[in-house]
């Protein structure tokens, strides 16, 4: 009896040896993080600050993720690379991913960084918005401005497309009689370029029954449903860091220069700086009047039925299928 205690006692031991040595071989870090790749909308700015800070603050890290950020280039897209598996996720508006998931495309939103719409349209000449029916309009190439052709469509604006991929030079050239612009990029580069915007010259989408959540984070369906753990992970990390860089402007700002420093950003402090106060504007939820990260159901209606009854789509996406439920 007493060797029977004797080699439970010592199996209970080594039981116990073996617990210790796992938690602090996952408390010290030890632990392989997995790998996750992220690609942004566009080139380093501060409208990605809290993806930067969630990484540089060890965020993405204490949550087992080794997160990979990448930027865009004219040559490769963020969607071209998620479709090549060059990336795990990417950054797109809610309207693009309504788009490609109407076309049989199966995307899923693992987090929503914007709750309102940034979509402005400038007009030249201090000219009422609503009085250019039949003129020039420049408009992204890169992403559809899908809500500039749902107003044309809605308000039969009849507007004459010029496409450009960035830069205000077509607009400020004479070139186009408006432009559409983003409320936190374009509209502060018009202001540095001296250009003179008064509010009757301005279109703000988001006060004329126009305003949609834009970007937000996809992944493939095929990936989260393998990888659901990963992508609430990556949220909530996330969160985090843009939790911290409201919090902290100034050092969330001497990271965003960081990273702007690294990729060779055309930019300036001053034009970050209004970037990021914009986009974390843009991040409080009208009605509840805080930061909610989430997909708004009722916003998913609404774009996906102004998308078809403008003929952009053939079917209604739903929030269940945006959100992968």
């Amino acid at each position: 009896m007493r060797r029977k205690n004797t080699k439970r006692t010592t199996r209970r031991f080594n039981y116990a040896t073996l617990a210790l040595t796992l938690l602090l071989w996952l408390t010290t870090g030890s632990v392989k993080a997995e790998k996750f790749v992220f690609t942004t909308a566009w080139t380093a700015q501060a409208q990605f600050a809290g993806y930067y800070i969630a990484k540089e603050k060890g965020f993405y890290k204490q949550a087992g993720l080794d997160i990979v950020i990448q930027h865009p280039t004219l040559t490769s897209s963020a969607f071209h690379r998620l479709q090549t598996a060059q990336t795990n996720a990417i950054m797109m508006s809610m309207m693009s991913a309504i788009g490609f998931i109407s076309q049989g495309i199966p995307l899923v939103n693992i987090f929503q960084d914007s709750m309102n719409s940034s979509n402005i349209l400038v007009t030249r000449w201090d000219t009422d918005p609503m009085k250019l029916k039949g003129k020039k309009v420049a408009i992204f190439n890169s992403d559809p401005s899908y809500m500039a052709m749902i107003m044309n469509h809605r308000e039969n604006m009849n507007f004459e497309w010029v496409r450009f991929t960035s830069n205000i030079n077509l607009f400020l050239s004479g070139a186009v009689d408006a432009m559409m612009a983003l409320s936190y990029n374009e509209y502060y580069q018009l202001q540095q370029a001296g250009f003179k915007m008064t509010e009757e010259s301005i279109y703000r989408f988001s006060e004329h029954d126009y305003n949609i959540q834009e970007n937000g984070v996809y992944v493939m369906r095929d990936y989260y449903l393998s990888h659901r753990d990963e992508c609430r992970r990556f949220a909530t990390a996330t969160r985090k860091g843009w939790e911290w860089a409201a919090a902290h402007p100034d050092e969330a700002m001497e990271i965003v220069m960081k990273y702007v420093h690294r990729y060779n950003s055309p930019t300036n402090s001053v034009m970050q700086k209004l970037m990021f106060k914009e986009t974390l504007r843009l991040q409080i939820d009208r009605d509840s009047k805080k930061r909610e990260f989430r997909v708004r159901p009722d916003m998913v209606e609404k774009a996906s039925q102004m998308m078809f009854e403008s003929g952009m789509i053939k079917r209604r996406v739903t929030y269940k299928e945006l959100t992968g439920q």
